[in-house]
């Protein structure tokens, strides 16, 4: 399949790939509301956006130098579970698992989202994948909050491609990992170079969310106190 297919086509022929990421959760209202009808809306909400893990496995885990991989975990994981919880689509990748190179997604990460099938890949950059192009664009959103590991290879490499074709990133730069502090910050420079937008888990989260009058709230009061207990059990250890 050719990387200049029609996305109407793709979104047109994977509709029951889009099922099969949504059918365990709420659909949230319309983006339209939630936006309050302003021009130009430029914030990753609930109702415009998906959430993208790529390559969280042991091998890159193991390699991760850029920062505390215990909390760049929980991070990962507070993002997983808001996401379900309120209905985000979620896309899981993993690479050359297949071909025996590789493990299957880190365990701790792929309990919060049992439910959405794994697409694994050879090609280093996700977006040369056909099946990952098509079940990120089955989402239906044009927004995408992506996060991968490393942050040098296989987050950067999908977002400066994402970008180029006219869809909106954000990255939560504490809930990803290179394979040293120098590389993620290069990263990082790339993909803010591609158009891409830095944010952190709880910005993220708190962007989702929006409004304390939302009936969200109460999901984000509660994942926020499970996620304290878990940070002061790392701080403890």
């Amino acid at each position: 399949m050719s990387k200049q297919i029609s996305r109407r086509g793709v979104i047109a022929a994977t509709g029951g790939v889009a099922a099969a990421m949504t059918a365990s959760v709420a659909a949230a209202p319309s983006a339209a509301a939630a936006s309050k009808g302003r021009v130009g809306e430029q914030l990753f909400r609930e109702t415009n956006s998906a959430l993208v893990f790529i390559d969280y496995q042991p091998e890159m885990l193991s390699a991760v130098r850029s920062m505390d991989t215990k909390v760049m975990m929980l991070n990962a994981r507070l993002l997983a579970k808001y996401a379900v919880r309120v209905g985000i689509p979620v896309v899981l990748s993993t690479v050359a698992v297949k071909a025996g190179y590789n493990h299957p997604m880190l365990p701790e990460l792929r309990q919060e989202v049992p439910d959405v099938p794994v697409i694994d890949r050879s090609t280093m950059n996700a977006w040369d994948d056909d099946t990952f192009r098509r079940a990120v664009l089955a989402t239906g959103r044009r927004r995408f909050v992506m996060c991968g590991l490393w942050t040098e290879i296989c987050l950067a490499y999908p977002v400066v491609d994402m970008q180029a074709e006219g869809l909106k990133t954000t990255f939560p730069a504490d809930a990803v990992g290179g394979t040293s502090k120098e590389a993620h910050d290069l990263a990082i420079q790339r993909m803010i170079q591609a158009g891409s937008v830095p944010n952190t888990t709880n910005a993220m989260n708190a962007e989702w969310m929006l409004d304390w009058a939302s009936p969200h709230a109460a999901i984000l009061k509660e994942l926020g106190a499970w996620y304290q207990a878990e940070l002061a059990k790392l701080n403890q250890s």
